[in-house]
């Protein structure tokens, strides 16, 4: 396990051959977190595909029960965005064309307060719908919180990890406070052109909160493991992401 952010994804690649060959008992009840919103002042956002998409598969793969929840539940918006050019990655297109994760996507429960104790782990999907609904949400951080704390694995990618900024430890310290942490940085945010339309720069605000923050270079694949937390990057680290989520599983 890393123990500095350097490490952070030397841990995940060393660990990735067994996470991918690794099968989890069926009753391993998973929930991999979406936004419900799809505008972000006046621009349409949601959930990106690929960070939705290859963690979907890749629990599935290893035996887990995966439920789709969202913040409002019902259909989760996608952005438009995600499905274009290099970003629409084959399991992108491998969901859009499945059926039953089609259906699950359409149909997705509503985040509850049976989650945070139901659950035994949580994965946290991207794009910039969350800056709208997993910042300020009472719900959604009690269930990161309770799950944490229970020694729970708790995942987030890209902008995912939005929703830890408001976490504490059980002794009220800032979640990400002393942990190995990554998430969508501050140069591929005005890369994007949106570092005034955020409602704040998750890495500016990790550090603020003493996270211990280690970055690749922008739009390659990167993911910390410190404990029970596991954060990506960006889109592009969503396999690295889920494949440590997995090994924390077993």
């Amino acid at each position: 396990k890393a123990n500095n952010g350097r490490n952070c994804t030397r841990w995940v690649s060393q660990s990735r051959t067994t996470s991918l060959t690794l099968h989890l008992n069926m009753s391993k009840q998973i929930a991999i977190v979406c936004t419900s919103a799809d505008l972000m002042g006046d621009m349409p956002t949601g959930a990106w595909m690929e960070e939705v998409a290859t963690p979907y598969y890749a629990l599935k793969a290893a035996g887990v029960d995966v439920t789709i929840v969202s913040i409002k539940g019902g259909e989760v918006p996608i952005d438009q965005g995600s499905l274009a050019g290099d970003f629409n990655t084959p399991d992108c297109v491998k969901f859009a064309a499945d059926e039953e994760a089609m259906a699950a996507l359409k149909n997705s429960v509503k985040l509850s307060e049976e989650h945070a104790n139901s659950l035994d782990g949580i994965y946290l999907a991207g794009g910039h719908g969350t800056c709208v609904d997993f910042v300020d949400n009472a719900l959604l951080t009690k269930t990161i919180e309770t799950q944490y704390a229970a020694g729970k694995p708790v995942a987030a990618d890209c902008h995912g990890p939005i929703a830890l900024c408001g976490c504490v430890k059980p002794d009220g310290t800032p979640l990400v406070k002393g942990l190995n942490v990554t998430c969508f940085t501050d140069t591929e945010e005005a890369a994007v052109g949106l570092t005034e339309k955020v409602p704040f720069l998750v890495e500016s605000k990790f550090r603020e909160q003493g996270g211990l923050f280690a970055a690749k270079d922008d739009w390659n694949p990167n993911a910390c493991v410190d404990g029970n937390l596991v954060t990506g990057q960006n889109p592009q680290s969503s396999k690295v992401c889920v494949d440590a989520f997995i090994a924390l599983l077993a």
